[in-house]
């Protein structure tokens, strides 16, 4: 399979999309764990980057340069905690394919490989103390494994969306560990975790382009 850059900005267009249709979801998802802000939060962050796609990535073709754009508009439009932690993912990954506006399932196995080690290796959380990570690290684990197996990116990804959904859902019974919804104990068995929700979406939306890409090509 080879992604382009286009694919890439069309990617990120469509993340723009689902942030702003799912925006009162998350926040539903977030006032009962954190100050119902998710939803917001990301919503600022994507529409940001979304003026940047339109204006200045408009017709850039440097995969790398894509990437690393989107993770720091996203960055310097959010102030929270999950501002940092994807700007390293989307940085990370740029850094993979800094340099090609063309890329094959290899690359695009590694991008994914650094973007998910990239917020793992900032947040500092663990699976199981109900974040991001309970989402994105068997996703990697599962796209790692499942391509070093099949060496075919589409399939390999589709078990690391599944591995991520998987993830997601468990946080429903887990007891938050990590910042503001810890403070509630035992009272944050029940909710979904909003992080774990976006991040599960990031990756899905990705599944949906390439699924649409390998059908065209």
């Amino acid at each position: 399979m080879n992604f382009t850059s286009k694919d890439f900005l069309d990617y990120f267009k469509l993340v723009v999309e689902v942030m702003e249709t799912e925006k009162d979801y998350l926040c539903d998802l977030d006032r009962k764990l954190g100050d119902g802000d998710h939803g917001v939060t990301m919503s600022i962050g994507w529409q940001a980057v979304k003026e940047k796609l339109n204006n200045e990535l408009a017709d850039e073709t440097d995969l790398g340069k894509i990437s690393s754009l989107v993770g720091m508009t996203f960055l310097n439009a959010v102030g929270s905690s999950v501002g940092p932690l994807y700007a390293t993912g989307f940085i990370n990954g740029g850094k993979v394919v800094k340099g090609k506006s063309e890329i094959n399932d290899t690359d695009l196995t590694e991008y994914w490989l650094a973007f998910i080690n990239g917020i793992k290796d900032r947040g500092k959380a663990q699976v199981g103390d109900k974040t991001i990570v309970d989402t994105i690290d068997p996703a990697g684990k599962a796209l790692e494994a499942s391509f070093a197996e099949s060496q075919d990116f589409l399939s390999a990804f589709n078990d690391a969306v599944l591995a991520g959904e998987e993830g997601m859902k468990s946080t429903i019974d887990l007891v938050s560990k990590i910042g503001r919804s810890s403070r509630l104990g035992e009272r944050s068995k029940g909710a979904q975790d909003p992080g774990a929700t976006s991040a599960y979406m990031i990756l899905d939306t990705f599944l949906k382009v390439v699924k649409a890409q390998s059908v065209k090509g």
